[in-house]
């Protein structure tokens, strides 16, 4: 079963079928383009031509070697020209019933030992093979948009599939210079898998009007280092595509998180669906264009908004590297701060690390010498809080208990003088519970910082139902102040950034325990197919696993839905003290520093 795979057919030639084809001709395989639309036909020859242009005008090809490629791609309307194919790649629209006729029909047309690939990322590999005379040759080969640029392949097998067959593409993807990683054949298989389920809470979250759609993107990609928010990558992969693909996965694993949330229904039947039609969760330019123009919706800068509270003199509460970083913060903006901890020793401590995170930024060129004593000579080390008696804001950053953070602002409430700003960086707490251990509860706000809170630009502000307008107004004033970006969001577990991604991390450990992939095929999948800066379980170690399940525990008792329980081998690895990076071991080793 040793197959060459020099002549290669495509079938379907839109933007993927396009893409895999120009890939294919750029390495040197004779390609075989098949679609009923003529025009689909020259679109494709125009977009090589247009692509190969452009790298030679880049001197990244010759013009000899342009004409190469281009004589190696050919296109037909008609199926019987993959007669002559080692290898078939069937890219037509996502629908059981036109994929298994291009099947049936190319069982009589192939030679019989051809490879047939489906291009799918939503219908089952093995029903697909099972329409086949060949099942045994028959295999997912799922390319990711745009395909001459993203290295991401997955090959998918299912139980029929020969492993020769596997082998021949494998080895095909790494000559393409892609990166192939194997898995099984399950709705969205590894990075969709993953990326649509995150997708459709984001989706949800928007549709239940908890934050805006700028607000929900703005964080995850600034809270996480995502390249795009969920919206608008929706709006990109096309609304009424990504309502396909979670259709088909939650028909198979009737896993709430994969039902389609009814915005995407609504805005599919509407025929919004996203850039290609000029609108979707945003309003384009034009069909599509990617330039986003205002709408209704769009947020607007109100004139008469509420005037927050002045704010001179900040006090931070807690002696741990999230305090000393938010401290650092404020310094290098302006503020005189007080920085409070359990002790005058661990104060000081405390300060000390700011002292040389501020040399670092000297070293790096990022601060003045002079910027770096300014900021430092305002902040001021105390042992207790009663050193926060005239601040205008008191912000806490102390363990993730609440008992802890109750008994913290109680105290506030006593130290602190009245109209000063309450403010908490819980990241899962309920801040309604916090406020309400004061008696000033409209003076508490929710305002979670990102470590290291000196890099990391965004900022959930987190209001309850008990918070006054005017603390609200505050806090976003001082973000600006601080040059931070902040985001408003209800008083629910995980806010915005935690509730979108605890429950994808805990989606891969999952596929972890199921056997369906590796760590490395996860991490390489989500880095190379969806553009995260880290892979899960690279995240999940650096984060902490005590810290990853604490926070899947609050989700799952919050919203009580049984998708979001926490993976047992998470808490498999916490009871056994494998906590990530900090204990050298969690899903990897680690060196120990």
């Amino acid at each position: 079963m040793d197959t060459p795979l020099s002549t290669i057919a495509v079938v379907g030639l839109g933007t993927m079928g396009t893409g895999i084809a120009e890939v294919l001709a750029r390495a040197g395989h004779e390609v075989i383009g098949i679609d009923i639309s003529d025009a689909a036909a020259r679109q494709a020859v125009a977009a090589l031509e247009a692509s190969t242009a452009r790298a030679v005008r880049r001197e990244r090809i010759t013009e000899e070697e342009r004409s190469d490629v281009l004589a190696r791609f050919r296109t037909f309307a008609d199926l019987r020209a993959a007669a002559e194919a080692e290898l078939v790649i069937e890219v037509v629209p996502e629908s059981y019933e036109i994929k298994q006729q291009v099947f049936r029909e190319l069982d009589a047309i192939v030679s019989p030992t051809a490879i047939l690939a489906t291009g799918t990322n939503a219908l089952s590999v093995t029903r697909l093979a099972a329409e086949s005379l060949r099942p045994e040759r028959v295999l997912g080969l799922h390319f990711f948009n745009p395909a001459p640029a993203m290295k991401l392949v997955e090959v998918v097998s299912s139980v029929l599939t020969a492993p020769p067959a596997v082998e021949a593409v494998t080895a095909l993807a790494r000559s393409l210079g892609k990166e192939p990683v194997a898995v099984g054949d399950r709705p969205g298989f590894v990075a969709d898998g993953l990326l649509f389920g995150y997708l459709n809470q984001a989706a949800a979250m928007y549709e239940a009007n908890y934050a805006s759609r700028e607000d929900i993107d703005a964080a995850m990609k600034l809270g996480c280092g995502l390249p795009m928010g969920p919206l608008a990558l929706l709006d990109l992969i096309g609304v009424d595509t990504a309502r396909t693909v979670l259709e088909a996965m939650y028909s198979e694993s009737h896993d709430r998180l994969h039902a389609p949330a009814p915005v995407l229904r609504q805005l599919s039947e509407a025929g919004l669906t996203g850039r290609k039609s000029g609108r979707g969760f945003y309003t384009y330019q034009a069909a599509g264009s990617q330039t986003v123009v205002p709408d209704a919706l769009a947020p607007r800068d109100d004139r008469a908004a509420v005037a927050g509270r002045t704010v001179r003199s900040v006090g931070v509460a807690g002696s741990g590297t999230m305090a000393s970083g938010i401290a650092e913060v404020f310094a290098k903006a302006g503020y005189d701060v007080v920085l409070a901890a359990r002790g005058q020793e661990k104060a000081d401590t405390a300060k000390g690390r700011i002292a040389k995170s501020l040399e670092r930024s000297v070293t790096k060129g990022r601060l003045t010498a002079e910027a770096r004593d300014e900021a430092l000579a305002r902040i001021t080390a105390a042992g207790s809080l009663d050193a926060f008696a005239d601040v205008d804001l008191a912000v806490e950053a102390v363990a993730e208990d609440l008992a802890v953070k109750q008994q913290l602002f109680g105290t506030l409430d006593k130290v602190c003088k009245p109209g000063a700003v309450l403010a908490t960086t819980t990241s899962s707490l309920p801040v309604v519970a916090i406020a309400r251990a004061t008696s000033r509860p409209q003076d508490v706000i929710g305002m979670h910082f990102f470590n290291p809170a000196p890099a990391m630009k965004l900022v959930e502000v987190v209001r309850t139902v008990l918070t006054a307008d005017d603390v609200h107004a505050t806090v976003r004033e001082v973000c600006a102040e601080v040059r931070k970006h902040p985001v408003d969001c209800g008083d629910r577990a995980g806010f915005i950034v935690n509730a979108l991604l605890f429950p994808y991390l805990n989606n891969a450990i999952k596929m972890v325990e199921e056997h369906y992939a590796t760590l490395d095929d996860i991490d390489a999948a989500m880095k190379l197919g969806g553009g995260y800066p880290m892979g899960p379980f690279e995240l999940l170690d650096v984060v902490g696993l005590d810290v990853s399940l604490a926070i899947e525990k609050v989700l799952h008792s919050e919203f009580r839905d049984p998708g979001l329980a926490p993976a047992p081998l998470l808490e498999h690895l916490v009871a056994a003290g494998c906590l990530g990076r900090k204990t050298g071991r969690g899903f990897r080793e680690h060196a120990r520093r």
